[in-house]
């Protein structure tokens, strides 16, 4: 595919194709499917940009991966969790790898704890499928380094995969006003929900649309309230608590999408609704409270 006519056309399919597997990639990296929707973010944008000033784009999936790899290193960097890693960055390999399953089935937070690069190429060749080719190209590397690193990144996967990781600690308050959220919501109470926002609360309906003031986010609400599919169940993930959504006639009772609130005393100050980009709940693990 090169640029052509219509380029803008092309461009919005191009992201709007990629998007999920592009989460799928950046949450494995940075080891969060929250941070991980907003490497997105940030790398669509560049793409967007680089995009218009760019003449030619023969495989535009493996320059966008490209450009999302780039993103999450930068967000690595500004984070500064590389350096909390740098002491494995030099692990031996030894026996065989491990299963690509093993990859597939990994908590963001296990894999968050191989080096930048191993993770990078388990990612894409074991959860996302890419061909040791594609892997080269997006990353800018040779095949004995991509080799190696999948060697030893799906090594200490395997050992990773046996240990057990203490459950986080919470805060027994922002549970119960969690709940109290839930039960509201379910409830239909939104004038109740409402008189909780803040002057300055932000909404983001990730994938859809972003509100900011109190008036512009109570309509958020309201939108809920006209459709009757869905309920939400406090629940747990990556350490925090979140909404758990799920379809009301779905018989699996899966959670389907996720929201994230943010509090600033007794006051809604941020609302992240995940129900339009529920490709963020592919690798995360969530628990009931």
């Amino acid at each position: 595919m090169t640029k052509g006519t219509g380029p803008t056309v092309d461009l919005e399919r191009l992201l709007a194709d990629a998007r999920p597997e592009l989460h799928r990639y950046c949450a494995r990296m940075v080891g969060s499917a929250f941070d991980g929707e907003d490497v997105v973010q940030e790398a669509l944008a560049k793409a967007a940009e680089a995009w218009s000033a760019a003449s030619e784009i023969e495989r535009p999936r493996s320059w966008l991966f490209r450009i999302a790899h780039n993103a999450s290193l930068d967000h690595l960097r500004r984070s500064k969790r590389r350096a909390a890693f740098a002491a494995r960055l030099n692990e031996p390999a030894v026996g065989e790898g491990a299963d690509a399953r093993v990859a597939a089935a990994a908590s963001l937070a296990t894999l968050m704890r191989l080096p930048p690069l191993q993770r990078s190429c388990i990612v894409l060749v074991d959860v996302l499928g890419h061909s040791l080719e594609e892997t080269l190209e997006i990353l800018a590397i040779t095949a004995p380094a991509a080799k190696a690193a999948l060697r030893r990144g799906r090594l200490r996967l395997r050992a990773l995969a046996k240990e057990d990781r203490p459950p986080p600690l919470l805060d027994p308050e922002a549970v119960s006003r969690l709940r109290d959220y839930a039960d509201r919501f379910n409830a239909r109470d939104f004038d109740a929900l409402r008189a909780l926002l803040a002057e300055d609360v932000q909404l983001d309906l990730v994938a859809r649309v972003r509100l900011r003031t109190q008036g512009e986010v109570a309509k958020y609400f309201t939108r809920y309230g006209e459709l009757s599919d869905w309920w939400f169940a406090p629940g747990l993930a990556e350490g925090r608590p979140i909404l758990l959504g799920r379809y009301s006639d779905d018989p699996t009772d899966m959670v389907r999408w996720v929201v994230l609130l943010d509090w600033r005393g007794n006051k809604l100050v941020g609302i992240r609704d995940f129900r339009h980009a529920c490709y963020v709940v592919d690798g995360l693990t969530t628990a009931p409270l």
